[in-house]
């Protein structure tokens, strides 16, 4: 079975960073598509942004060119690399790996304020 540990949140003012890792253990990591989510208070959980297994990303429209998630395979890990922090991105953040189309690992969370 696929765990997924998570480490790097916090509290952070508006305008900072943050940068959030997410280890996998029990699978070939290499092999999978790699996902952060998040979910404010009150709203359903979001797509944040995407990466393949060969590298290509994709991020929603609300985190475009501030966030960045990237992968080293060599330590089973994935990384959001979140800069311009706005109050609006407080939440739980997810990391998700997706063994199939239908078949998804989750990480506990960790969560992420931005307050002045």
């Amino acid at each position: 079975q696929v765990q997924l540990v998570q480490s790097g949140g916090g509290l952070v003012q508006p305008g900072g960073s943050l940068r959030l890792s997410c280890a996998a253990s029990g699978s070939i990591f290499s092999i999978y598509p790699m996902g952060w989510y998040r979910q404010a208070p009150g709203k359903e959980r979001e797509l944040v942004a995407t990466i393949a297994s060969g590298g290509p990303t994709n991020y929603a429209d609300s985190v475009q060119g501030r966030f960045t998630i990237s992968r080293d395979n060599a330590k089973n890990t994935v990384y959001l690399q979140m800069n311009s922090l706005k109050s609006e991105d407080t939440a739980v953040y997810y990391c998700k790996l997706s063994a199939t189309m239908r078949l998804h690992y989750w990480g506990r969370g960790t969560q992420v304020t931005v307050s002045s």
